[in-house]
């Protein structure tokens, strides 16, 4: 089930949140609805809506299919920030925690977080209250 509150598309909200189904159509979802958002935000120039589009993508698919347990939705969180725009998502996996490692050449995935790394400035994990943990990016957002 996707929980999403419409009004945060339509105002000028400075964070976005929705909770979404652990499959890969929430995953799919969660790009949508992340890239109308950022659509709404002057202060997001086209190139960080880009990553951050590419972002959302990533960790999504990641909760969608490496933090999945069934039943449960993982969370997107978007803040803009002063300097920043970081991306957030929540998943019920804390025991899986992204490592990346190095991709095999003839491998159809497991370039993700190379993919993240690539295009944050910042990226990280935090465990939250058991079961959760949270993978987040930031772009960082360039000065007036």
């Amino acid at each position: 089930m996707n929980q999403i509150d419409a009004t945060q598309l339509a105002t000028h909200s400075a964070h976005f949140r929705a909770l979404l189904s652990a499959t890969p159509r929430g995953a799919r979802l969660a790009r949508l609805l992340a890239v109308e958002w950022m659509r709404t935000r002057e202060e997001l120039p086209n190139g960080v809506t880009e990553a951050a589009a590419q972002l959302v993508a990533e960790l999504a698919a990641n909760a969608a299919t490496h933090g999945r347990v069934a039943g449960r939705s993982f969370r997107l969180v978007l803040l803009v920030r002063e300097d920043a725009l970081r991306i957030e998502v929540t998943d019920t996996r804390a025991d899986a925690l992204p490592r990346r490692m190095p991709p095999s050449p003839c491998a159809d995935s497991g370039r993700g977080l190379l993919l993240v790394e690539a295009l944050a400035d910042r990226w990280g994990v935090g465990l939250d209250a058991a079961p959760q943990k949270t993978v987040w990016a930031e772009l960082d957002l360039p000065r007036p």
